[in-house]
């Protein structure tokens, strides 16, 4: 009766997955001396949930880890500009700009600037508990997911409106098109879709009906381009078509016949009468009487 009940826990044990699994010693060998040993405790309040492929991440540095558990751990609408992580640990602003670039490098930070109704420029920043799982319920918590309504999707920017020309032909539409898939070869950054092409051929046909060569169009559109990458070159192209559009050409007209010469008059010396004559002489009459005397 006193003998003690081996299977019987003296106490009783939280279960954590990978730590106190009962068939756990059977699998794995002892630790070794001096390794780390876990105390750990179950959190039932104010935790957050922290991927291994983030706390493990082989190529992010410590300080990067770091910032995205704080950020993942903040509440929605928290400011996480440099300034104000700059202001809550002791690195700073240099250091914590290049940890959260390795962050957005690496997919846990998406930044993008954005314009308020009211005309500023501000910064939004989601963050990201798996890379590559974008538009989940982890970019709006507080919104049940749902299927996004076609009707709500963003439109494609329209782009700006580009000349026309006053006699769109079947072939000055085709070297405007010609003139337009070319530009890729001057510059890689001007490869254009099919649609970009479309719309930006009758402003290039403008230009050429305005007695440009298509190698002075070229020019105009490939000259001081920014060096910064162009992310919408077919607005920068319309805008160009738009605003350099140079004035067309006057109009041909018939030159005018030389006006009628009006000599002044003379007094015929045969009869005296007066006739019109660069200098003296005799008339018309007086000259066919001596023709016929003769």
């Amino acid at each position: 009766m006193d003998t003690e009940n081996p299977s019987v826990p003296t106490r009783a044990q939280s279960r954590i997955a990978g730590k106190n699994h009962p068939h756990q010693h059977a699998r794995q060998p002892h630790a070794r001396p001096g390794g780390v040993i876990h105390d750990n405790t179950r959190h039932t309040t104010r935790f957050t949930v922290i991927g291994n492929h983030l706390a493990q991440h082989p190529e992010l540095s410590g300080l990067a880890i770091g910032l995205a558990v704080h950020i993942q751990s903040l509440p929605t609408g928290a400011r996480v500009d440099i300034k104000t992580l700059a202001a809550r640990f002791p690195e700073g602003p240099t250091r914590i700009a290049a940890a959260l670039r390795e962050l957005e490098t690496h997919g846990y930070l998406r930044r993008t600037r954005e314009r308020t109704p009211g005309g500023r420029i501000v910064t939004r920043t989601v963050s990201c508990n798996q890379p590559g799982h974008h538009g989940t319920a982890a970019d709006t918590p507080s919104r049940p997911a749902r299927r996004p309504d076609p009707a709500e999707r963003p439109t494609r920017k329209l782009l700006p409106t580009v000349p026309r020309p006053a006699h769109a032909s079947p072939t000055l539409l085709r070297t405007a098109t010609d003139l337009l898939t070319g530009l890729r070869h001057h510059d890689p950054r001007l490869l254009l879709s099919v649609t970009d092409t479309e719309h930006l051929a009758p402003g290039v046909a403008a230009w050429l009906e305005r007695d440009l060569t298509p190698s002075a169009v070229q020019r105009a559109l490939t000259a001081d381009l920014p060096p910064e990458d162009l992310r919408r070159p077919a607005a920068l192209l319309a805008h160009r078509l738009a605003s350099q559009l140079p004035p067309a050409p006057p109009p041909f007209r018939v030159p005018a016949p030389p006006p009628d010469v009006r000599h002044p008059f003379q007094n015929c010396e045969g009869c005296d009468r007066a006739f019109r004559s660069p200098g003296p002489g005799r008339c018309r009459d007086c000259r066919s009487d001596l023709l016929e005397a003769a």
